[in-house]
Formats: C-alpha cells, structure tokens, sequence
C-alpha cells in the first residue's frame, strides 16, 4: 500500500467540498452558531460515551482491525492518531469525531458485512474526513438541527439565527464533504475495487446473498442514475429527496451511486495521478475547518469578545432555569 508521508487534506479535498463549506461559512449566523457550540460542547463526552459503551480496538483487541487501522493512519499520515471503538450496533454505519481528540467508531454490523480489503476503505474514509477537518462541523450540524426542535426556544434568541437556509448550508456541505473522504479512501487502498464493493454491500449488501451481486451492474446502475439529469424535472426531484423542507429532514450523505460516478471519474485524473506519483501538496497549507473560539479570536476586539462571553452566560442561565422547570 503506498504511504503518503506529509499529505495535505488539500492534495485530495473535492473541490466541491470546499465551495460548500465557504458557503457555509458565508450563511448568517454561523459564526455565532460555532462560537457557542465550541464553548458550549467539546470532544470529551463523545470520548467519555464510546469508552464506556463500546470495545476500544488494540494490539490484543481486535487485533487485525487494530492492524488495518494502524497502516492507514500511517499511510494517509494522520496525528494524532485517532482511537478505535467497536460499537454493538447491527446498522451498517461508521462515525469519526473529535479533532484534537480524534476517535472512530464501527459498528458491528460494518464488521459483519465487509471483508478485510472493504473495511480497510471504511477506515481510511473515516480518517480522510479527520484529515480533513471535517468532524467539528459535523456535529456542529447535528447541534443545530437538534437547536430548532426545542431548548433554543427559551434562550436568548439563537434560534432565530438557525433559518432553513443554514439547515441547507450544513447539508449540502455535509454531502460534499463525504466525496473528500471517499477520495482518502482511494489513496490509501490504491485500489477502486474495494472501494466500489464497500459502497455497494453499504447501499443494499446481505452477507447471505453476496455471491449474487455484480459491481459492473452496480456501476452501470450509477450511469443511469447520472443520465437522469437530463430531464430537469428529475433534478428538481434529486433536490427535495435530498432535502425535505416540510420535515425538516436533510439526508447527510449523497446517494451511493453518485459516489460511486464522482470517484471513478477522479481515479482516471492527473490528480489523483500526480498524487500517487508523490507530487501533492504537503501538511502546513491545510486550510481546513477554523472555527473560530469565543474567547481567543485575535480578529475580534475586546468588545465583541465580551459582548459574545454575556451571550453565553446568559445562554447557560436560560438553561439551567429550564432544565428545573422539567
């Protein structure tokens, strides 16, 4: 497998995810959105929750996961290197959190249904999205979805900042971010194959029939989804799929056949060419995710700082007030 020493999330970050997080960024209200939740919620109690509800994975736990898991963080060169969890859970998923305390979960039903060369693509796309700086947005995403439903009502107004084209924003960002991560997927297996395989037994696998599937039909699937586009009325379609204003529910990832058209396309670039040839760009000009802190920004005045710090107070007294009223 090769080893990417140095590698830059910027050598491989989808250009599409980078737009969408700009955009993000660019919504109103999400500078104060992440200043509260970085002051408000840290990394350590989804640390705290995995190491007492999960199987954390090492030489003599898991050990050949451990061992899969080891050579990707070498090879796609990630620090600090993340902590492993197992989690007892038969929904075919995977998670990555934190940043300075990065960790990763897969659950059991991952394990169930992938062979060792697919988990090795679960992994290493789990480890491209903190590479990347993905995982603080993340679950500034879920915050924010969980904001609308309920407690910001009664605090001082951050609710208001929570409008539906924010709710967009982080979607869309979302979705894109996993094409990122798909390509760390690709690096580190030097191989489309597993890749492929892994996103297809994800989208409908059964172990018990697995003899049964066909990846070439799979991928002709994924063209014939893409030819779709040419009727706009289908794109209209592909959009309120993708985000149900009525409910409130956005999906977090793109339909897997769409994953499977964008990573295909970029195996066969002089990107990913250049990349493998060991021309990409080196650590040090990431320009990932930067929230900014609400109490160490160097480009806001004193002022604001205290103005923000009031906010916050405030913010916790309305919750205490009604966590005594439930």
């Amino acid at each position: 497998m090769p080893t990417y020493t140095g590698i830059s999330s910027e050598a491989f970050r989808h250009p599409l995810d980078r737009q969408a997080e700009q955009a993000l960024r660019s919504v109103p209200g999400f500078d104060l959105v992440a200043r509260t939740f970085v002051e408000f919620l840290s990394e350590r109690p989804q640390f705290v929750y995995q190491m007492g509800n999960s199987i954390q994975v090492g030489p003599r736990q898991y050990a050949n996961i451990y061992q899969i898991f080891r050579e990707c963080v070498r090879d796609l060169d990630v620090h600090p290197e993340p902590v492993l969890f197992i989690s007892q859970d038969p929904f075919v998923n995977a998670l990555a959190l934190g940043q300075e305390f990065p960790s990763m979960v897969l659950n059991s039903g991952l394990l169930d249904l992938l062979d060792d060369h697919e988990l090795r693509t679960v992994i290493a796309h789990e480890l491209g999205h903190i590479k990347c700086g993905h995982t603080t947005l993340v679950r500034m995403a879920l915050w924010v979805n969980q904001i609308i439903s309920g407690l910001a009502e009664r605090t001082f107004g951050l609710s208001n900042l929570v409008t539906t084209g924010l709710l967009l924003a982080f979607a869309e960002w979302k979705r894109k971010a996993e094409l990122s991560a798909d390509r760390a997927a690709l690096l580190v297996t030097d191989d489309l194959s597993p890749v492929l395989h892994s996103m297809m037994k994800v989208a409908g696998g059964s172990s018990k029939h697995v003899h049964e599937l066909s990846l070439d039909e799979f991928i002709r699937q994924s063209e014939r989804y893409q030819e779709l586009d040419q009727d706009g009325l289908n794109q209209v379609y592909k959009f309120f799929l993708y985000n149900n204003l009525s409910t409130g529910i956005f999906l977090t990832h793109p339909f897997t056949v769409e994953r499977v058209h964008f990573l295909r396309e970029w195996s066969v670039s002089n990107d990913y060419r250049q990349i493998r040839q060991g021309n990409y760009t080196r650590a040090g000009a990431e320009g990932s995710v930067d929230v900014p802190s609400g109490t160490s920004s160097t480009s806001q005045s004193q002022t604001e700082v205290d103005a923000l710090r009031r906010q916050i107070e405030e913010l916790q007294r309305e919750i205490d007030r009604a966590k005594r009223s439930d």
